[in-house]
């Protein structure tokens, strides 16, 4: 009776070891080859003989892939032979399946051997291996030749491939052979097969596979591997390029490389749903977000609607109407009431300044997600910073148009090797290769590797290193415009204007500020109202609802950064001009006292959204409060008597509006929740504060020696040629315009973020530039323009 071998009782590999270790040959037919299962024999294999013919030869039968064969099981006309075409296309597809191979699972040095041996075996004529090509061959046959007149042949017939788990891992049901005549009869069948003509011999394909793959012997060049990797990161760019086409209407006008970031947002568009153009400031992607509607207007018939900052509605308008876009703009401010009445037949979403949307919990971000997935649009997202210190900031824009519960085809591997994956199952119910596993991940490689598959962001210098071209005769780098016209990069030159401190003059503005008392104070500030959640009661005689428990975990989180940004923030703004930052002096002791006056009288405490954009004027989150609103803010923090009593009277009154009419843009706390330490700390820097306007005394922009020398280098270094100053904050840009002009300077402006129309400026500035000559004339150009980074 033969014995039976199911790996459960007894292991075929054991039996298999132990009869080739008696052989001087073997057959062996499979449906499929494992190239690393090789390595459970070869050292046996390695002591077989070479005499004239290979000891060990292996048929592998089954060449079609699983859906293949059934196409071919379910076919109505019977099939025919497979000509010398269809043998060389199967030829071709094992060998990708070989390939396919060793891409799957992790390499160990156990691999890297044992594959290395079954090479030289192939090479050495110890191995030879054939494909079946006649038809699939399912069999499994493993069959041994020795030196023994009584037993010269065993065989093991059944269901094992030549794989670890057939051979002893997973249940299957072999028997082995020992009848002489049997062995025979299995002998010819297997000869039959092998010596057919559509058996075709792989051995040099297998070995060629293996030495070109990263078990092979010879060490490859770390630039290879580099050029390797960058070809397979690239591919998605690739297949951009290739597959899109760039509108008459802009074939003229797109750079070189505003054309491939919109093919390449094409492939990103049309495959996901949604892209972020996020280069950055001044390489147009305001074109390339117009070109790359116009494509899919062009090959999908769609119309686009723009949601973007009110003060850049015009210039939408402008472009939309010079190629011909079919689109309509809305601002963010009429976003909450108005959005839901758009009918849903815009199928694509241009939303400029995406940034302002990464507070997910916004009631502004819900009105454009809803709309979204109600008229299924397509998303193109833009921003020159993406995120801003969270890369949650990414998640939420992402989330617009991505379910955080599907598969994406990613994972995010540092943080799951960070925690392991039966961890993070336990910890959070989610998909590791969805949006929402990626949310938890601190790791920069994971979000790179995200964000690839969503994002076109390229730099300056990015720009010029790849796509500009040196001028022969001077060196400089321009890009090349169709016609031959060549477009410039200036030169950057940076040359320092010093401006006089005195220190010993008592008057002297920048003295009494840079002193070391200012400093000193500022350092010792609590900020209080940026690290809420260090002043949590540990004991309340209400518990905080689950809507409060949440805001007070958001707090915790926000806490020392969003303190240590504003103690920067506030020598930025020193930095940037004694009058800006006195102004921020001035609305900080504003905005305690709000809270003061909320404490006081038992009131809620209002919470604006917790980013450190809410500290500077001009670059609040739109989910927070508006620009309108904070412009009205700082129109009640200008204090003409700078003492308590007036701050007090102001503070009531902004309370008072932000508990009447702007409610709805902050969320309330109430004061019992927080401990008496708050109200100390607030009341603390309150007093710190006037000790620094004490100090400073009321501002002179006559004695400002720093405009002074920007006056100067105006008015005689640069007298009649076009100047552009910028400043990172709003605040300075309003003062330089507004003192330069009083100083005599004409054709002065300032553009900040809260400026109606930007565009225009920009225009006006450089008329020639932006086709505007005829529309602008020399008594409204302008010579000067101070701007931030808008």
């Amino acid at each position: 009776m033969p014995r039976i071998f199911d790996n459960i009782k007894q292991e075929l590999l054991e039996a298999i070891r132990s009869t080739l270790s008696q052989a001087n040959g073997m057959d062996i037919s499979v449906g499929y080859f494992n190239l690393r299962g090789w390595q459970l024999i070869d050292d046996l294999v390695e002591t077989l003989p070479v005499n004239g013919a290979a000891p060990c030869r292996l048929l592998v039968g089954m060449t079609l892939a699983p859906h293949d064969e059934l196409r071919r099981a379910r076919r109505l006309k019977p099939e025919e032979a497979p000509d010398q075409q269809e043998l060389a296309r199967r030829r071709r597809k094992v060998a990708e399946q070989f390939r396919e191979q060793l891409i799957f699972g992790r390499p160990t040095n156990q691999d890297e051997d044992g594959l290395r041996r079954l090479s030289a075996q192939l090479r050495a004529g110890k191995l030879v291996v054939k494909l079946h090509l006649d038809h699939p061959l399912h069999a499994k046959l493993y069959l041994f030749r020795r030196d023994d007149a009584d037993n010269p042949m065993t065989g093991y017939v059944g269901s094992s491939n030549l794989t670890m788990p057939g051979l002893s891992c997973q249940g299957e049901l072999n028997v082995d052979v020992l009848d002489h005549d049997a062995c025979e009869k299995l002998q010819k069948w297997f000869d039959d097969r092998w010596s057919d003509r559509r058996s075709l011999d792989i051995t040099d394909l297998l070995a060629d596979i293996i030495d070109e793959s990263w078990a092979r012997e010879q060490t490859i060049l770390p630039y290879l591997l580099y050029l390797k990797m960058v070809y397979h990161l690239s591919r998605e760019a690739r297949e951009g390029l290739a597959s899109f086409q760039i509108p008459s209407e802009f074939q003229d006008i797109l750079f070189e490389y505003q054309a491939a970031a919109v093919r390449i947002a094409a492939h990103h568009l049309n495959k996901r749903g949604g892209v972020m153009i996020g280069d950055v400031v001044g390489l147009g992607k305001t074109l390339m977000a117009t070109a790359l509607a116009k494509i899919f207007e062009q090959d999908s018939g769609v119309s686009t609607l723009i949601i973007c900052p009110a003060n850049l509605q015009q210039m939408w308008r402008d472009y939309a109407k010079r190629y011909g876009l079919h689109a309509e703009v809305m601002s963010y401010g009429k976003v909450e009431k108005d959005l839901a009445k758009v009918p849903a037949r815009f199928r694509l979403l241009i939303i400029d300044e995406s940034h302002n949307l990464r507070n997910r919990e916004g009631s502004r971000y819900a009105a454009i997600r809803d709309y979204i997935q109600t008229s299924d649009s397509r998303v193109i997202m833009l921003t020159a910073t993406p995120y801003n210190k969270h890369y949650d900031d990414l998640a939420s824009q992402l989330r617009l148009f991505v379910d955080p519960e599907a598969d994406i085809g990613i994972r995010p591997e540092a943080y799951l090797r960070q925690i392991g994956e039966i961890t993070f199952s336990q910890r959070h119910q989610a998909s590791p290769r969805s949006l929402a596993a990626f949310e938890p991940s601190l790791y920069a490689d994971d979000w790179r590797e995200l964000m690839r598959l969503f994002l076109v962001r390229r730099t300056r210098s990015f720009i010029i290193n790849n796509y500009a071209v040196a001028d022969p005769a001077t060196g400089r780098r321009y890009l090349p415009l169709e016609g031959g016209e060549r477009s410039y990069f200036p030169d950057r030159k940076p040359l320092t204007i010093e401006f006089r401190v005195d220190e010993n003059d008592p008057d002297d503005p920048y003295a009494r500020l840079f002193a070391t008392d200012i400093v000193e104070i500022i350092d010792s500030l609590y900020l209080p109202r940026y690290g809420l959640g260090n002043y949590e009661a540990p004991i309340v005689i209400s518990r905080p609802t689950p809507a409060e428990q949440e805001q007070l975990d958001n707090l915790s989180r926000a806490g020392k950064r969003l303190m240590g940004f504003s103690r920067t923030n506030l020598l930025k703004r020193l930095e940037s001009g004694g009058a800006a930052f006195l102004q921020s002096v001035d609305r900080h002791i504003l905005r305690n006292h709000v809270y003061l006056y909320a404490i006081e009288n038992g009131l809620d405490l209002p919470i604006g959204t917790q980013e450190p954009e809410q500290l500077d004027p001009g670059e609040t989150d739109v989910d927070a409060i508006t620009n309108d609103d904070e412009a009205a803010v700082e129109e009640e923090a200008t204090t003409t008597t700078r003492n308590d009593a007036a701050y007090r009277r102001r503070a009531e009154e902004i309370y008072r509006q932000y508990a009447g009419p702007w409610k709805k843009r902050f969320k309330w706390l109430r004061p019992s929740l927080f401990d008496e330490e708050l109200r100390r700390h607030l009341d603390n820097d309150v007093w710190a504060l006037m000790e620094i306007l004490r100090i400073a005394g009321e501002w002179d922009p006559a004695r400002d020696e720093k405009l002074n020398e920007l006056t100067r280098l105006l008015t005689r270094t640069h007298p009649s040629e076009k100047v552009l100053v910028f400043t990172q904050f709003a605040d300075t840009a309003d003062y330089l315009a507004e003192q330069l002009r009083a100083r005599g300077i004409a054709s002065v402006a300032g553009v900040t973020g809260d400026s109606q129309n930007p565009t225009a400026l920009a225009q006006r500035f450089s008329p020639v530039a932006n086709d505007k000559r005829g529309e602008i004339g020399p008594g409204q150009e302008l010579r000067v323009l101070i701007a931030t980074d808008v």
